[in-house]
């Protein structure tokens, strides 16, 4: 296809993508509060944190942020889906096969991850947050709405984007760039580098987060180092069969 035409069809993607979500949005606003009210409960189930608004127009920016929030889960899927018609055409069957697998096991841990990071994390995260060192000097504990959202937004997705390591490291293990040995013989290496990744990318400076977040991010490694043994056998099965025929 000439260039013109990939052009083309990848503004098509675009305005079906800006499309699905400023419908998404409108969708989402109305579904704002409710979002908000199901994003605030691991929060308000503290009794002694209150909500405050510190500008006159903080209510209607935490609305507009939610619904556009609402509106990109709403269309994710048909982003999803534009982005693969324009790159699948491109691929090999091989590597569709590759996309096929590598994709919804993705998006899977992605979920896992927010989840996680939700209803577990989250409960025990805020009370250590908020009331460290409250023996010291005693306080009342204020939380504007929007800083409350931009927190737990960049807190679940930092969670959703460490559940990837598997997924990383299982492909550059299909790919022969590691083996399953080397990942086991540098586990000590690898917990280390896990420790280091999650005091960087914490969206909280506590220990309890981060040590919450290493303690997946270190089992997901064991996880991935006897699926990469898996897939090595899987593989030399295949070699064998191949030299028989």
């Amino acid at each position: 296809m000439p260039l013109l035409d990939h052009l083309k069809e990848l503004r098509k993607v675009f305005i079906i993508s800006a499309y699905a979500i400023a419908f998404g949005t409108v969708v989402g606003w109305a579904l704002s509060d409710y979002a908000y009210a199901f994003l605030a409960e691991p929060i308000q189930g503290i009794k002694e944190v209150s909500f405050i608004t510190t500008t006159p127009m903080e209510p209607i920016l935490v609305k507009l942020k939610i619904s556009l929030v609402v509106g990109l889960v709403i269309a994710c899927p048909i982003v999803i889906w534009q982005v693969w018609s324009f790159i699948l055409p491109a691929l090999k069957q091989n590597e569709k096969k590759y996309v096929y697998i590598i994709v919804p096991w993705s998006v899977l841990l992605f979920l896992g991850g927010i989840a996680f990071a939700f209803f577990m994390v989250l409960p025990v995260g805020l009370k250590f947050l908020l009331f460290a060192g409250g023996e010291a000097v005693e306080s009342t504990p204020f939380v504007t709405k929007s800083s409350y959202l931009n927190f737990i937004l960049v807190f679940m997705v930092s969670f959703g984007l460490v559940f990837q390591l598997p997924i990383v490291l299982l492909l550059l293990v299909k790919l022969g760039y590691l083996s399953p040995k080397t990942l086991a013989k540098h586990r000590r290496w690898a917990f280390f580098f896990i420790i280091v990744i999650a005091v960087l990318i914490s969206p909280t400076p506590d220990l309890v987060t981060q040590f919450l977040m290493a303690g997946p991010m270190y089992l997901l490694y064991e996880v991935s180092i006897w699926l990469g043994f898996l897939i090595e056998r899987g593989k030399r099965r295949k070699l064998a069969r191949e030299g028989e025929g």
